[in-house]
């Protein structure tokens, strides 16, 4: 890891990165709009990404709730190509080049790998992060975990 993974309460580190169909995403540009929920992870076609990455997707109330952005270091190209393979349609976002450098922003850059681990950031319409979690490459992250996280910005909501 390059970086400290931010602080609850702390300002999320913006950042602008292509999606999968080469659209340009800034994440301040949610502010004021919508709360956002970053899922950094390893590898586009692997198993586990693939199934948490699934979970979400066969969640729609959950990604009703936010916005949700999951960022690997895979190109542009394969991301799209996991996109259309796996049905995903929320945002893939490409942290390929400068290689890793959002995930180091997070402080959930695997250098020696060249790839990032398993952390989820909710991120509010402030541009605070008020919920995080870090999970080694190996170790799935749990879909009610990100709804408990986003009921927690609403009380009284969920």
């Amino acid at each position: 890891m390059t970086a400290v993974v931010p602080r609850v309460g702390s300002q999320a580190p913006d950042f602008t990165a292509r999606n999968q169909h080469g659209e340009q995403v800034r994440l301040s540009e949610y502010r004021g709009r919508r709360d956002v929920v970053l899922v950094f992870y390893p590898y586009a076609f692997s198993r586990v990404c693939t199934s948490e990455l699934g979970a979400l997707r066969d969640r729609p109330e959950l990604l009703a709730e936010a916005e949700f952005l999951a960022i690997s270091c895979d190109p542009m190209f394969t991301l799209r190509a996991y996109a259309e393979a796996e049905r995903l349609e929320f945002g893939l976002l490409t942290d390929f080049w400068p290689h890793g450098a959002i995930a180091s922003a997070y402080g959930v850059f695997d250098a020696e790998r060249g790839c990032a681990v398993r952390g989820s950031f909710v991120i509010d319409q402030a541009g605070v992060v008020r919920w995080s979690v870090v999970n080694a490459i190996p170790d799935a992250r749990d879909p009610d975990a990100y709804a408990e996280a986003l009921a927690g910005l609403r009380p009284g909501l969920g």
